[in-house]
């Protein structure tokens, strides 16, 4: 069977379960278009697998990402008949350092901040104050970018605290409570927006450029790399990669962590609500927050040790 077929019909039965499949049915497009659309499955050699796997070079972690996407396609391919073996190397490099997640302290959260003001040499397509409100809206209840972004003036009930969340993963809406001081500021966000005269369209997006339109995601964050430089912040443990704007969502959940340890909070039993409000699929997603900093850490063995030598569990 011609690759292209085979790969279409792989894409379509992984999406008939619900999923959005978007990275493999990308990686798995972009294998098809290398190899040759209209090679035969059962002609494919190691060789040309290889040459797609290691296409940069070296061992990425997108090397164990597109293995991942050929080893299911390979995997549906043998199980249906299609081919007798898989052109896989059976001997996988190792993993390259798992990517870990910048957790801003309060005081950096202060100046990232502060910096949304000053770092604009000129004029730019962004409102220092909308992107300011983004910001807080981005740590004070972890949405991601894309979801903030996202937003439409019918997706932000104030009245009841509560953001609508549409089309999530799996096609899913959720309900998202905000507290009363992110309440506020996004009330006073809308007031400042109808003063500036942008469209007041119940599917009008909430977060708008200077000239009233959606704002684009590479535009924030290119935005937020300036606004980081401009308040000093960078990474000090030699990673090649700085703090971006997702990381205020790992430091979201971390805090609220670290929040409940110290209120003496049974965090075990409420990490299945945290990983709700986040949105997870699994737990296990959430449960990586536990070990994520040393305040944290510290929290935790603290509360053990009272557990132990006092018998109790707070």
């Amino acid at each position: 069977m011609k690759l292209h077929a085979l790969i279409t019909q792989y894409i379509v039965y992984r999406k008939s379960f619900g999923e959005r499949f978007q990275t493999n049915e990308r990686i798995l497009k972009s294998f098809c278009n290398i190899v040759g659309t209209e090679i035969e499955v059962t002609n494919i050699g190691v060789e040309q697998v290889i040459a797609f796997l290691y296409s940069k070079g070296q061992i990425t972690s997108s090397w164990h990402v597109k293995h991942n996407a050929l080893l299911g396609f390979y995997r549906y391919v043998l199980s249906r008949g299609y081919a007798t073996t898989s052109p896989l190397p059976t001997v996988k490099p190792k993993r390259p350092q798992p990517f870990v997640p910048y957790i801003y302290t309060q005081e950096e959260l202060r100046r990232l901040l502060a910096a949304v003001f000053t770092y604009q040499k000129n004029r730019g397509r962004l409102e220092p104050y909308m992107v300011h409100t983004l910001l807080l809206l981005l740590y004070g209840v972890g949405l991601r970018l894309s979801k903030a972004i996202g937003l439409t003036l019918s997706d932000v009930d104030l009245a009841q605290k509560l953001l609508t969340i549409r089309n999530t993963k799996f096609f899913k809406t959720r309900l998202v409570p905000i507290g009363v001081q992110l309440n506020e500021t996004l009330m006073q966000y809308v007031a400042w927006r109808k003063q500036q005269g942008y469209s007041q369209s119940s599917d009008a997006p909430f977060f708008v450029g200077r000239n009233g339109k959606l704002v684009n995601i590479y535009t924030i964050e290119g935005a937020f790399q300036c606004i980081r430089k401009q308040a000093g912040i960078e990474r000090t443990d030699k990673a090649t990669y700085q703090p971006r704007l997702h990381d205020l969502r790992h430091t979201f959940a971390v805090d609220r962590l670290t929040s409940w340890y110290q209120q003496g909070k049974d965090v075990q039993k409420l990490l299945p609500h945290l990983s709700v409000y986040l949105g997870h699929k699994y737990l296990a997603a959430t449960s990586v927050y536990l070990t994520m900093t040393s305040e944290l850490l510290h929290q935790a063995s603290e509360r053990f040790e009272h557990y132990v030598l006092k018998g109790e569990y707070l």
